[in-house]
């Protein structure tokens, strides 16, 4: 009997995820003023694939690269090269709070996507879920916004949530072909060996401020942010529903705020309690399955799509 629930194990994941994701954005923002944006894609990229490559070695028999290639590439492009790069450089076009609110279109693409790619199961239920989680970002996101809004800005932030969202589901659809550990490693080798040239072609070296608060914003955002956060969504969505797994990444702005609330003395808002129960909302809906899906799952047959 198979069930779209959430098991446990992979709901402490997830939580840890989003925790992770959830503070990379406000790190981030604090590389940007040591480091040009194009390099600090590069760097943590390849600083995280360097440390998987250690990890990975040992069983360096499942890289298998003469039969996985083609897998490793288009991963490296869609979820390191494009993801990181288009995201890095957007950042400095638009506020961090309206970029996210583009960014994270990426659960609602991916339901879509997975749903005409894979064939996942598409329901009216899901499909609200995922526009209600969109609502609680913008909601959060948005709350208070002023700034200029940049054309440029906007056209780089839904480049980057499509990126991510064509990433992840090609990334489920080879999750039982190449080792996980393999792909990440290879992917953010990949990623940051094009995106450090490409930063070194058009950003200056001599822009960086090699600083202690700067190695150790790099540190976290190599180690966590790129090469444990990976491994753990690789792990999520080799076991799990694309869309599903994806609708808890509605809350990584939520904790980036909370952490600005906690931390940075920002203020509670009226806004962010909305924009928090429609994402769980958003989640509960996107997880549910309907009393008639169990049934039919009970007694062996397809879902309806």
């Amino acid at each position: 009997m198979k069930h779209h629930s959430v098991p446990l194990l992979n709901i402490v994941f997830i939580a840890i995820l989003v925790l992770i994701w959830g503070l990379t954005w406000p790190i981030s923002k604090v590389a940007l003023h040591y480091c040009p944006p194009v390099l600090l894609s590069g760097f943590r990229s390849l600083g995280a694939g360097i440390l998987l490559f250690l990890f990975a070695l040992p069983r360096y028999k499942k890289m298998d690269l003469n039969r996985n290639w083609k897998m490793y590439f288009f991963s490296s492009l869609f979820n390191s090269v494009l993801f990181y790069g288009l995201q890095t450089i957007g950042l400095k076009f638009m506020p961090a709070g309206l970029f996210s609110v583009i960014v994270y279109l990426q659960p609602v693409l991916i339901g879509i996507i997975a749903w005409f790619w894979m064939g996942e199961t598409m329901t009216a239920r899901k499909l609200t879920g995922l526009i209600l989680g969109f609502a609680g970002v913008a909601t959060v996101s948005l709350g208070g916004l002023s700034s200029h809004i940049s054309l440029f800005g906007l056209l780089l932030g839904v480049c980057t949530a499509l990126s991510w969202a064509i990433g992840t589901v090609y990334m489920k659809s080879i999750s039982t072909k190449v080792d996980g550990i393999w792909l990440i490693t290879i992917q953010s080798i990949i990623g940051g060996l094009i995106m450090t040239g490409a930063g070194s072609g058009v950003e200056k070296w001599s822009s960086i401020t090699w600083s202690f608060p700067f190695v150790l914003t790099m540190l976290f955002l190599a180690l966590f942010s790129v090469a444990i956060a990976w491994l753990i969504y690789f792990h999520l969505l080799s076991r799990g529903n694309a869309s599903m797994i994806a609708s808890f990444n509605f809350l990584v702005p939520i904790i980036s705020i909370l952490i600005g609330i906690l931390f940075l003395d920002e203020p509670f808002t009226n806004t962010l309690l909305i924009g928090l129960l429609l994402i769980i909302a958003s989640i509960y809906l996107v997880n549910r399955k309907s009393k008639i899906s169990v049934r039919r799952t009970a007694a062996n047959l397809p879902p309806i799509k």
